[in-house]
């Protein structure tokens, strides 16, 4: 899906007080210095930003930072949270590629990733953010507890993220085919396109997975 441009929004996200600059400076003491001693969890490709937010309201003693890479995306989410402020939410604009240059190991309680780009060519394997390489950089930067919990409606990309789970020596603790007929739909947030998917009566699949003392190097 192609994203439109939206004017300014660069310069917007420059100067928006809910985004960190330089936040590499931080790397090492997020919770000293931005969460106030809080969990930490993140969401990669956060998009607009609904899910975030409406976990964040629920959850006041966890922080939550929102990545985002597409300045015309990250720009409508920072719309929202100006109409409702949250303390405990903040943004950064980057590509989480580099997630091991922001954040030190041990530092991240929780990653979700929600309806993340399949990336369906495999010449772009690599940049599945449930690839080996990526579970590869979140296994060094999540704490001892840490996991990710990932959602998608594409059947292909789900299959690909519990191998890759499997391959990377990780520990499956949930997987569904079918989110919303589970016993995990309880507490469950939606995104803006789970919502259109549900409504289209798409199957949305989802697993919770944990680093495993056996994982493989690459």
């Amino acid at each position: 899906m192609r994203l439109r441009n939206v004017r300014g929004s660069r310069e917007k996200i420059a100067a928006d007080d809910f985004v960190i600059k330089e936040a590499d400076q931080y790397r090492g003491h997020w919770k000293e210095k931005i969460t106030a001693g809080k969990p930490l969890h993140l969401e990669i490709g956060m998009g607009k930003g609904k899910f975030l937010m409406e976990l964040a309201d629920r959850n006041p003693d966890i922080y939550y930072i929102g990545i985002e890479k597409f300045s015309s995306v990250l720009v409508r989410a920072l719309g929202k949270m100006e109409e409702d402020p949250l303390d405990n939410v903040r943004f950064l604009r980057m590509d989480a590629e580099y997630i091991e240059q922001i954040f030190a190991p041990g530092e991240v309680d929780r990653i979700y990733l929600n309806f993340s780009d399949p990336w369906p060519k495999e010449r772009h394997v690599k940049r599945r953010l449930t690839s080996r390489q990526f579970l590869e950089r979140y296994s060094h930067i999540l704490s001892e507890e840490g996991r990710i919990i990932f959602k998608t409606d594409n059947e292909d990309l789900f299959q690909f993220s519990l191998e890759s789970v499997q391959e990377n020596g990780w520990e499956l603790e949930i997987s569904t085919l079918d989110l919303h007929h589970s016993e995990y739909a309880e507490g469950n947030i939606m995104t803006e396109y789970e919502e259109r998917f549900s409504a289209q009566g798409k199957p949305i699949f989802m697993l919770q997975a944990r680093p495993g003392s056996g994982k493989e190097s690459l």
